[in-house]
């Protein structure tokens, strides 16, 4: 007779990346977009979602139903603020390469959320509320540099670019209309 193993549970890390996950759904949601999660040919190629939304769009773009695709990452590491962007180090050169590329039809973000280093306070929930401690950010890395390192790569997102409602429909907007969304660049 074999002895059982004891059951691990998921580590930190797995708790990040699905609240990451939790995130992007109730925004998108919220926003009255549908956000399903990619399958593992897409995980392989940077996707982790996509985002579809619908029109009629403010701008009046002439497209009436736009896809966005989304790699999540989640982290606990404090970021450096500099001149209103907030910088983390992307580890991944081939998801970094493919987020920055401009070959390809459906235009892709980097979201990335910022929970605090206790683990604790990464989700409240009360009889009145549910709530998710800190806030994601997203970027879009097209046209970006290309490293000129082997593992990872600092990117910078501007604070006024939160994942939330409002700018998920300007994102939206903007691709309904034809606007190519991409990278700032570091702060100068």
């Amino acid at each position: 007779m074999h002895e059982a193993k004891p059951l691990e549970p998921i580590s930190d890390l797995n708790v990040e990346s699905e609240l990451s996950y939790a995130y992007l759904h109730a925004v998108a949601s919220h926003a009255g977009a549908s956000c399903s999660v990619s399958n593992r040919h897409e995980d392989n190629a940077g996707v982790d979602a996509k985002i579809t939304a619908w029109g009629p769009f403010p701008s009046g773009g002439y497209r009436h139903e736009v896809d966005l695709k989304v790699q999540l990452k989640a982290t606990i590491t404090e970021p450096v603020e500099s001149k209103g962007c907030l910088s983390y180090s992307f580890s991944g050169i081939k998801q970094y390469d493919d987020l920055r590329s401009d070959t390809v039809a459906t235009p892709r973000i980097l979201v990335v959320l910022f929970l605090p280093k206790s683990k604790r306070e990464w989700l409240i929930h009360t009889e009145d509320k549910l709530s998710l401690s800190k806030c994601a950010y997203w970027v879009s890395l097209r046209d970006a540099p290309a490293s000129k390192n082997e593992t990872s790569q600092t990117i910078y997102l501007p604070k006024a670019q939160k994942f939330d409602v409002a700018n998920l429909a300007d994102i939206c907007d903007q691709i309904a209309s034809g606007q190519k969304l991409k990278y700032a660049g570091k702060p100068t």
